[in-house]
This record gives C-alpha cells, sequence and structure tokens, in this order.
C-alpha cells in the first residue's frame, strides 16, 4: 500500500482543523431560538388599561405594569406612512430585500472601519431591522458592553432566522411595537402619545424624522437629535425639525390623548394591564358634571372649599352615568375618591326617617310638631339638639319641617320612631357603612351623624323615583340589574318626594327662588354636617337621581359654604343639562293616596292641599294645648352656661323658671332642695356651680330635669 503524498496529509488535516473550528464557531455564535410573530404578538401586554363609555369612548386609562410604559399592540397599517418610509430609510435601507443580513452594507461597514482606523475616523454599523428585532426579543443578544465579532454574528444569525420564518410585514411591525424609545416608553403606540401627543396614524413627516432620529440614541440632547432628524430628513431648511427636537427634548408635551375624563373610577375598575371596561357612564353627562363641579369650586374659592365630587343614576335601571371623584384643582388629596369616601351625612337622611314615620301611619305630612329647646337623656349625657340657624319656629308640620330642614322636628320624629328600626331602614336602602346598632348613633341619628358614601346617597334617594323600590347600582354596561327589593312604601315615597319638591314649603328656610327651585318638577334635600365639614345635595327628577358632595377631603370645615350655596348650584347645572330640551314631568298619585284641603290653626301655615295616606286624612291640625303636652321644664335650657356679673348686685341677677303643660300640685326641686309649686312661677338665686333642677309630680316622681351651670 503506497503511503499518501505529506501535502495530502496536510491537506487532511487542515481540513479537519478547519471542520472543527467551523463546529465550535458555529456552535459559539449559535443564537437563541427565535419565536414565531403570532407568539410574539399574544405575549404583548400593555403597561395600561382602559376605560369607556357606554358608546365605546374612551374616558380614562390607568397605568397599572410599571416597569415600561406601553400601550395596545400598533397594526402596521395603524403607523403613518412617513414614519415607516423614514424609519427604514435611516436604519435598514435595503431591508425589503435582504434576508436578515444586510452583506453590502457589513463589507461598506468592514471597509470604512479599515480606512477610517487608519485615519482614526469612526465607522458605521450595519445592523438590519431584523438583527435589532432579534435584540429585543433576545436582550442578551445586544447586552452593553458585548459588541464582540461573535456577539456579531450571534445576531445576524438571529436576523436571518427572523428573515426565514416571518414576513417582512410582520418583522416591521413587531419592530415599530417593541423597540425603546425616550424615557421609560416601549413601541410606537406610547411613544407617539408620550414624545408628540398623537396616534401613530397621524404623525407628521417632521414627527417621522425625530423618531427615526431618536432610534440610535433615545437620550440625544436638542442638538444631536435635530442634527440627525434633519439628515434623515434629508432637508435642506432643518429650523422646523429643530424647533421641534428642543420641544420634545425640553419635555414639553401636546395635550395627552387621554381624556382623563374618570380618574377615580379607572383606579376602582381597572386591575390588570390590557383590561378593557365599558362602562355605563355616559361620557357627555360625566363631562358635564366635572364642568359644573369645576366651576363651582373655582367660583368658592380654595380658601373656602377645595373638594367635590358628583354622581348620577339612571332611575330606571341603575346603571351609573357620571362618576365624578374629584376635579382636582387646588385640591390636597385629589387621588382620594370623593364619590366613594364616607363622610357624615347632615340632613340628608331626613327624608328617610319621615318616609318610615309616615308609612307607619305614625305622622302624616300635615301632622304638627314642635320646634322648641328639647334635651334627651341618653347614655353618654344629656342630647340637645339645635336647629341651623340656632333658631325655634314653634309649631310647624312634617311638610314644613322637612322641607326646611329642622332639626328639632327630625329628632322628634326619631322618638316617634325607634332609633333602631330607622338605623335597620337605613342599612335596608344601602347604608352599609351604619355597622353599629341604634344604641351607638342615638337620637343623632336623625340629623346625619352617621358616614355614608355619595353613591349610597344616590341610590337611596332613586329608591324614591322608583316608588320605593331599591336596587344596586352597577357600573359595567350589560350587567344584570339585581334584585329589587320594596323597601319603602309607595304612598310614603310619594308623599316625601312631593314634599321635597315643594318651592312654598321651603321658602323660609332657603328663600322662594333657591338653586333648588328648577323649571320642571324635581325633588331635592341639602345637608351640612357638624362642623361644616360637608355639605350635600341629592335629588331625582321622573329620570335622574344626581348627588352632589363638596367639603375638604381631608377633614377641615369649610368657610361660608351652605346647603345653597355649595353643592346645590352643582346640583341643578347638572340637571339642567340632563333635561335639555327634555323638562322633568311630576310623578303619577299611586294607590293609597288622598288629597285633602286643610286649615293649621296655631301655626304660621296657610291653608293648603295636603297628601295623606288613606285612612289618615284630616280637615285641620291644630297644636295641641298646653294642658294635654308633657309637663316639663323650658327654662333654663338643659347644658346652659351663666355667668354672673361682679358689678351687679347678687340679688338682682335672679334666673326665673319656666316650665309648660299642665302642672297643677308639681314641685320644682334644686340641687335637693324644694323650690315650691311649679305652677306659680320661680326664681333661682343662682350661685356658682353645676345645679340639677327637677320637676316632680304630686306623687313625688320625676318628671323632667335640666342641668345647667353658673360660674
Amino acid at each position: 500500500m503506497t503511503a499518501r503524498p505529506r501535502w495530502q496529509r496536510w491537506l487532511a488535516w487542515a481540513a479537519l482543523a478547519l471542520l472543527i473550528l467551523t463546529t465550535i464557531a458555529h456552535l459559539l455564535t449559535r443564537p437563541p431560538a427565535m419565536p414565531d410573530y403570532a407568539a410574539v404578538r399574544a405575549d404583548w401586554k400593555p403597561s395600561e388599561a382602559w376605560l369607556y363609555d357606554r358608546n365605546g369612548r374612551l374616558l380614562d386609562s390607568e397605568r397599572v405594569n410599571f416597569e415600561r410604559r406601553r400601550l395596545a399592540w400598533v397594526p402596521l397599517g395603524d403607523i403613518s406612512p412617513a414614519v415607516r418610509d423614514m424609519v427604514v430609510q435611516a436604519e435598514d435601507r435595503r431591508f425589503w430585500s435582504h434576508g436578515g443580513v444586510d452583506w453590502l452594507a457589513i463589507a461598506s461597514a468592514a471597509r470604512t472601519r479599515l480606512t477610517w482606523g487608519r485615519t482614526g475616523g469612526r465607522s458605521r454599523g450595519a445592523s438590519t431591522l431584523p438583527m435589532q428585532l432579534a435584540g429585543f426579543l433576545a436582550p442578551e443578544l445586544a447586552q452593553p458592553g458585548k459588541r464582540d465579532w461573535l456577539n456579531k454574528i450571534r445576531q445576524m444569525r438571529a436576523g436571518q432566522a427572523l428573515a426565514s420564518s416571518w414576513s417582512h410585514e410582520e418583522i416591521l411591525e413587531a419592530y415599530f411595537n417593541l423597540v425603546p424609545l425616550r424615557g421609560e416608553a416601549q413601541g410606537i403606540g406610547a411613544g407617539s402619545r408620550a414624545l408628540f401627543g398623537k396616534r401613530p396614524a397621524e404623525m407628521t413627516r417632521t414627527d417621522a424624522a425625530l423618531f427615526a432620529g431618536l432610534l440610535p440614541n433615545p437620550t440625544a440632547g436638542a442638538e444631536a437629535l435635530g442634527r440627525r432628524a434633519c439628515r434623515v430628513a434629508q432637508a435642506k431648511d432643518c429650523g422646523t425639525i429643530r424647533a421641534a427636537a428642543a420641544t420634545l427634548v425640553s419635555g414639553e408635551r401636546i395635550a395627552e390623548l387621554d381624556p382623563a375624563l374618570a380618574p377615580h373610577l379607572a383606579v376602582r375598575l381597572l386591575d390588570k394591564p390590557g383590561k378593557r371596561v365599558t362602562t355605563t357612564i355616559d361620557r357627555r353627562v360625566q363631562a358635564a358634571a366635572i364642568v359644573a363641579l369645576r366651576r363651582q369650586l373655582a367660583g368658592l374659592g380654595s380658601d373656602r372649599v377645595r373638594d367635590g365630587a358628583v354622581v348620577v343614576l339612571d332611575n330606571a335601571t341603575g346603571e351609573v352615568l357620571a362618576y365624578v371623584g374629584g376635579v382636582g384643582l387646588k385640591s390636597t388629596a385629589a387621588a382620594v375618591d370623593g364619590a366613594n369616601a364616607r363622610r357624615q351625612a347632615g340632613s340628608t337622611l331626613k327624608p328617610h326617617l319621615y318616609a318610615q314615620v309616615i308609612e307607619r301611619g305614625w305622622l302624616t305630612a300635615a301632622s304638627i310638631l314642635d320646634d322648641s329647646p328639647v334635651q334627651l337623656d341618653t347614655a353618654s349625657g344629656l342630647y340637645v339638639p339645635k336647629n341651623y340657624d340656632h333658631s325655634f319656629k314653634g309649631p310647624v308640620s312634617v311638610r314644613n319641617a322637612l322641607a326646611s330642614s329642622l332639626n328639632v322636628p327630625a329628632v322628634r320624629a326619631l322618638i316617634i320612631d325607634d332609633v333602631q328600626a330607622f338605623r335597620d331602614r337605613l342599612w335596608a336602602l344601602g347604608y352599609h357603612g351604619l355597622v353599629e346598632d341604634g344604641d351607638f348613633y342615638g337620637f343623632s341619628l336623625a340629623l346625619g351623624s352617621a358616614e355614608v358614601s355619595l353613591v349610597e346617597q344616590a341610590n337611596a334617594f332613586r329608591s324614591f323615583a322608583n316608588h320605593g323600590r331599591w336596587s344596586p347600582v352597577h357600573f359595567g354596561l350589560n350587567e344584570p340589574a339585581g334584585e329589587t327589593r320594596q323597601i319603602v312604601a309607595p304612598a310614603a315615597a310619594f308623599i316625601v318626594g312631593d314634599i321635597l319638591a315643594d318651592a312654598s314649603a321651603r321658602a323660609d328656610a332657603f328663600g322662594s327662588d333657591s338653586a333648588l327651585r328648577l323649571p320642571f318638577w324635581a325633588a331635592a334635600k341639602t345637608g351640612t354636617s357638624k362642623g361644616m365639614r360637608d355639605n350635600w345635595c341629592i335629588g331625582w327628577s321622573d329620570r335622574f337621581t344626581v348627588a352632589v358632595w363638596v367639603g375638604n377631603l381631608e377633614g377641615d370645615s369649610m368657610r361660608a359654604v351652605s346647603g345653597t350655596s355649595g353643592a346645590a348650584p352643582v346640583w341643578r347645572d347638572v340637571m339642567l343639562a340632563l333635561h335639555a330640551g327634555s323638562p322633568g314631568k311630576p310623578p303619577a298619585r299611586p294607590e293609597g293616596v288622598e288629597a285633602r284641603q286643610i286649615a293649621l290653626p296655631g301655626t304660621r301655615e296657610p291653608p293648603r292641599r295636603e297628601y295623606f295616606l288613606r285612612g289618615t286624612a284630616q280637615s285641620e291640625m291644630a297644636t295641641a294645648p298646653a294642658v294635654s303636652r308633657r309637663p316639663r321644664i323650658t327654662s333654663p335650657v338643659s347644658g346652659s352656661v351663666y355667668a354672673l356679673d361682679p358689678d351687679i348686685p347678687i340679688d338682682r341677677q335672679r334666673l326665673a323658671v319656666s316650665v309648660s303643660g299642665s302642672v297643677a300640685g308639681h314641685r320644682l326641686i334644686l340641687d335637693k332642695t324644694a323650690l315650691g309649686d311649679a305652677d306659680t312661677g320661680q326664681q333661682i338665686l343662682p350661685r356658682p356651680g353645676i345645679h340639677m333642677l327637677t320637676l316632680v309630680d304630686p306623687g313625688g316622681r320625676m318628671i323632667d330635669r335640666v342641668r345647667f351651670t353658673v360660674r
């Protein structure tokens, strides 16, 4: 056997070495597996979620993922042709003809590097769009500091793999959606909005030049960006482009595309990236409510009140047509949802109280209640309710007491009813912040000491519009309406609504032409909480219920703001907008209600027509004579504090005692010392200290007592 020549042996060894080196190079430059287009598209998760109104119009968006700022995937057809063409021209001019690697560009770059290497110049890169996309899909291919030739070959092979399995259109579309941009924006959807305030389809040639100019260096300054953008656009006059570059870099933005009409509701409903929620909100009604609230708060001034909220419900369906949790302005707690926060209800609970005692037949709209000083013994001490204006009206009808929002008659009505029964009624109406029993709230519940939300308020008042039927509200379009429950008797709901729509009945308290008076039928109730911290106006027409809250979310008191000057003007403006061209109609009288002409001798109220539950009507309502009333001490009022004047002789500073009712045989006792008969008129020679004055009947049983202080 003849041995092969030496050169052949050397050639075989060289081929083997080349094969080994090629295999090693192949293994060293093997790129990670590239996903297919469908997988990338399906895996795309926006950082945002979107809120739409009932007609599919965008209301708001909410940032849910804070790693990168991404919007919805943008199809290639929704990107401006100017942007597509300019990016291809700037980044990969032979994109449509090569197979993932532009060998001509690589050769040109190598020659330039060799030439400039001798002269100290810089070479131009040759990364194609498929190669860059491969770096987006597999970040290890494009890590900073790893620009060696092995890594470059890996990226080239990955680009070829993409080009062999993806269409050019798919590559370009994915590139536009995955490209990192200035700041935290990723993709042309977020970039066009954040940088230019436009949708991708609306971008101009100037925008396209700036967009393409940012791709090599998203953090470029104004001068460098303007220079590159001019080169990309091949523009001779670059003034416009340079000015736009300076604006972009300075951070100035055109108005965001997001209308930001319901930020608090967006926070409440949007919890997952990419989530799209179609709500019951009507964007037109939402905008009208925002305008009305913003105008009122601006007019009042932030030194008086800073915050407010509005909720509008459709009476028939329970759909929320407007949900304004706040409007910003000079709020110090703008992120707090004023429509969902629980605040003290004030007088807004009184209609529910009167509805309950009317439906039980214990009072009628014409019944007389005594608006005079009263003190009530409670577990925590004496409770002495007072009216808003600290005055008393004497005998008043239920209609006048409710329409004028008098406090003392409401407390007397609660005594007739029952605190626990009233608390249970409020719970049934959806006031689920009342988690304690009636004893916890006591008689102050009649004056709204409990905390409620604006949504709860709106839906509870909506039951009046629906003849006493209650059902839950809902925010999602096409959600089931929910179970309907009859809470208030239809006759009682009608009578309360008639009282709250009666401008004449509330004229003494609010004037004859207050903000509550509309050019069509509507019922409304205002309320102000203790310390002027909350101001409410809730009312309904035949089709809508509107609830408004005005106050300071941080809890400090308002200044010089009342029910009719705070929330009521907003309520009026929203109601007028809702009924533009279609006035509200009064409700039909339900079964079980009859009308009767009545007189009210002994009061300041003129004769009128009044509504009654069938079987409770009367032609005259008179105050009870003094002898028929329960004996009680009317002066001094319990809790009073008297100060002695050192310049007046002590025997000239006597305190007269007044009693009411039939007190024949009754006696007065001051600090366990008998004063004498109650019906002869007594005077107290006061001494400094705390005193207890007691009224006892002929048998020695205590009938009434008051505590007062002398200083």
